[in-house]
């Protein structure tokens, strides 16, 4: 049985999709697209998954939900050893930080943002006490790390990069925190340059965020 993406537009799912095209894996795809006022899912994700969020994918009996446990899941059964540094290394213990600082970090404060910029909360206090601060600090960190190696993980390109993908293609759609962050600009174009990037853009429909620089 074929794996089947529940894909919603310009969301976390984009990322599922090149993973797949990454190992060469043969998948499906149904498409959602959000509500144009609330910019949330359907409540027909919900028939896939309780919460009714993407992204979600169905592999036979199983049906597999968050991002993270996603890529574990596809890289563990699926990937046969690629995309993933060997047990017991320095780079398997960073693959595995990245893949849970990419939604456990790096994103609460750009969500929050977003929230705040797209349904006007009025006072700018929080943004200016906390969020813009929280953001400056992990995407400095990110800079920062990103100076040492080309990919999270070390040398070589994994499913973390990936993982990391959204939250750094969501701040590049602010200049203002892209212009001073040289390597994390060089990171996104190395990733939208590779072909099994392209060929999941193509399969996915539009994605705002493949443009975000």
């Amino acid at each position: 049985m074929t794996i089947i993406v529940h894909h919603l537009n310009n969301s976390r799912s984009q990322r599922v999709l090149w993973l797949l095209e990454e190992l060469g894996i043969e998948y499906e795809i149904k498409f959602y697209e959000r509500d144009p006022k609330t910019m949330l899912a359907p409540a027909s994700l919900r028939q896939i998954h309780p919460l009714g969020k993407s992204p979600v994918i169905t592999d036979a009996q199983e049906t597999v939900a968050e991002s993270g446990a996603i890529i574990e899941y596809i890289v563990g059964r699926y990937g046969n050893g690629r995309l993933i540094p060997e047990s017991n290394t320095p780079e398997r213990l960073r693959y595995t930080y990245w893949l849970h600082y990419a939604e456990g970090s790096a994103m609460p404060p750009l969500v929050m943002n977003l929230i705040f910029s797209r349904f006007g909360a009025g006072d700018s206090s929080a943004n200016d006490a906390f969020i813009a601060p929280q953001i400056k600090l992990h995407f400095d960190y990110i800079e920062g790390e990103l100076g040492k190696s080309t990919w999270f993980a070390g040398s070589e390109f994994t499913a973390a990069d990936i993982q990391m993908s959204f939250p750094l293609e969501l701040v590049a759609m602010q200049a203002e925190l892209i212009s001073n962050r040289p390597h994390i600009k060089e990171f996104i174009e190395r990733i939208h340059a590779r072909p099994a990037y392209k060929r999941a853009l193509e399969r996915g429909g539009k994605y705002d965020y493949a443009n975000s620089i």
